[in-house]
């Protein structure tokens, strides 16, 4: 396998081995393929553009300040259209210049990101929300849960939809997916049927809501042919993961079979070829391992030693994993039954 970077067509082109043009249009098409194959691009610029993303982001969500609301709520719903259109005009330019396709994307995601300030600020204009002691300041959003919050979370995730139609860049889908987060727990009271609800009751709608948004993600990985739904893989994995773990249990089977779970996380990220899949899991087993060695082994001198063994098998497996991943996902293909081949995603199995 050869590497070839950017450098290394500029210099053919320069050598006339092939001309700008097709070189440019190779870059392009090779970066495709890279995406189409699960292994994209990835250098400092690229992150640069998604971490300023974040903080704008952030800065128009998370890190907002009662006197950004203090301006009224007209001033909240022009600085959110403001920025929507700017971020998608600039957005959509960029997406449609060679080389600077992931920058647009990232600004087409900041604009879908003002989609729950814009719908804060009309609900108050059109006084759906009663008084401002009852609604909170936009700032409580990304902090507690209230039914109210539902239409700001639906019209995210309906305008995050919308984008990922037109441009189809998977970032776009973290503003929608973390909406879809939120909305696992702001769903609560409706789902339970009255508007106090306990801590369990929560977490048994976290962990359904996250399977059904897993699936859903799953659904759609064999029917599209680009790998597009991290983001909603990774909203389920929070939702079913955050809520299974945070349930207590003095069972050490209900432990042991949260333990199962994780594994099985792990192993369904080598059937999906999803790596957030891995993650989870792997957290889920530590925590368990942990709770051995605080509770059940604590008296015990060798667990640390039998554990510190166990973790460099994890670590030399995954070493193993890295030099064989192309054997192993064609050893998986071969193995796998028509029925169950058709259930991988589309772009993992013509890469396999």
């Amino acid at each position: 396998m050869i590497k070839i970077t950017r450098g290394d067509l500029d210099k053919a082109a320069a050598a006339q081995v092939i001309s700008p043009d097709q070189g440019e249009r190779l870059w392009r098409f090779l970066g495709e393929q890279a995406a189409l194959a699960g292994r994209p691009q990835f250098g400092t610029e690229h992150l640069l553009w998604y971490g300023g993303g974040l903080i704008v982001m952030g800065a128009m969500g998370l890190f907002t300040t009662v006197g950004f609301s203090s301006w009224g709520t007209g001033f909240l719903l022009a600085t959110a259209l403001v920025y929507a259109v700017v971020f998608f005009t600039v957005g959509g330019r960029l997406w449609h210049k060679p080389g600077t396709r992931i920058a647009g994307g990232v600004l087409i995601a900041v604009a879908v990101s003002m989609a729950p300030l814009a719908t804060y600020a009309v609900q108050d204009l059109l006084g759906w929300w009663g008084t401002p002691a009852i609604i909170g300041a936009y700032k409580e959003f990304y902090v507690w849960v209230k039914s109210g919050w539902l239409p700001m979370e639906m019209v995210t995730i309906i305008v995050g939809s919308l984008a990922m139609r037109f441009f189809r860049f998977p970032f776009l889908l973290m503003p929608a997916s973390v909406a879809l987060w939120f909305l696992s727990m702001d769903l609560t009271p409706w789902l339970v049927g009255k508007p106090e609800f306990t801590w369990e009751q929560r977490e048994v709608v976290s962990i359904w809501f996250g399977v059904v948004t897993m699936l859903v993600a799953w659904g759609v990985d064999t029917r599209i042919r680009d790998d597009s739904t991290f983001w909603l893989h990774l909203a389920g994995l929070l939702a079913f993961w955050g809520g299974l773990t945070s349930m207590h249990s003095d069972s050490e089977l209900s432990k042991f079979l949260y333990c199962l779970i994780n594994v099985g996380l792990v192993g369904l990220s080598l059937f999906l070829g999803r790596r957030a899949y891995a993650v989870f899991g792997a957290m889920g087993i530590t925590a368990y391992l942990g709770h051995l060695a605080n509770e059940v082994f604590k008296d015990s001198i060798l667990f640390p030693f039998a554990l510190s063994g166990v973790g460099i098998a994890v670590i030399a497996a995954g070493l193993s994993l890295l030099r064989r991943r192309a054997a192993l996902d064609a050893w998986i293909a071969r193995i796998l039954s028509p029925r169950l081949a058709a259930l991988r995603p589309v772009w993992l199995r013509e890469r396999c």
